[in-house]
């Protein structure tokens, strides 16, 4: 067996809408802004300049997601690779936090709780009311979920639980395949992810900043050890 495994990738997709606004945006659909498609297709040519290609793209349903993909992918010159997508590689559910901005959060819980909330490992947010239009299940999106699978709120405990299946049942084995793999998703979603592989406890975990668009190259021994963690910065 090779000594290590193939390189791989992650990514947070380029800025949105809502993440100009200062907007909490979690599973809501919200597409990129100007500066994020630029954001994408400078990561695309950064890859490529620095001598990456992929088998495969992974990546949460959110269109935020799938237009970094696109727009990166055409600037690598690779517009074919495959994308596969799943709701385990979306952001973390703000519950009742979602659209709201942080001035608002804070004039309606106080910034203590509020900064608990956002920042740390354990506490969830306030859940949404099984009838609220922000309520996954009356998303078509995910209409093929089990309703009980669907949060109403999450933790980035929570968050990284959601996601790590993902990691053990499809990625790992591709990795252990020889695939060559991007995964393009959100912020806590690939922090949770970072955790994870990088061994870290909740309060480093608290620490970490996942910047947008900025490749983050992962080599990793069969047995899981992190060799190399580089970010594909523009210098």
């Amino acid at each position: 067996m090779s000594e290590t495994l193939p390189a791989l990738v992650l990514l947070r997709h380029g800025h949105s809408e809502w993440n100009l606004a200062d907007r909490f945006t979690g599973w809501t659909d919200i597409p990129l802004t100007e500066i994020g498609l630029a954001e994408a297709a400078a990561a695309g040519r950064r890859l490529a300049q620095a001598g990456h290609a992929f088998d495969e793209v992974h990546g949460s349903v959110l269109q935020r997601t799938r237009q970094t993909v696109e727009t990166l992918l055409a600037a690598m010159g690779t517009p074919g690779v495959p994308l596969f997508t799943s709701w385990r590689l979306n952001e973390r559910h703000y519950g009742a936090l979602q659209g709201m901005n942080k001035q608002d959060i804070f004039a309606a819980w106080g910034e203590t709780a509020s900064r608990r909330w956002w920042r740390g490992y354990l506490d969830a947010p306030p859940p949404l009311d099984a009838n609220d239009p922000r309520h996954p299940r009356l998303d078509p999106l995910y209409s093929a979920l089990k309703p009980e699978d669907l949060p109403r709120s999450e933790s980035l405990r929570d968050c990284q639980q959601r996601m790590l299946p993902y990691w053990h049942e499809v990625l790992l084995p591709r990795l252990r395949g020889g695939r060559r793999l991007l995964v393009v998703s959100h912020g806590n979603t690939l922090r949770g992810l970072v955790m994870h592989l990088d061994g870290l406890d909740a309060e480093a975990m608290e620490r970490v900043e996942i910047p947008s668009a900025v490749p983050l190259v992962y080599r990793l021994t069969p047995d899981l050890r992190v060799m190399e963690r580089i970010w594909l910065t523009d210098d």
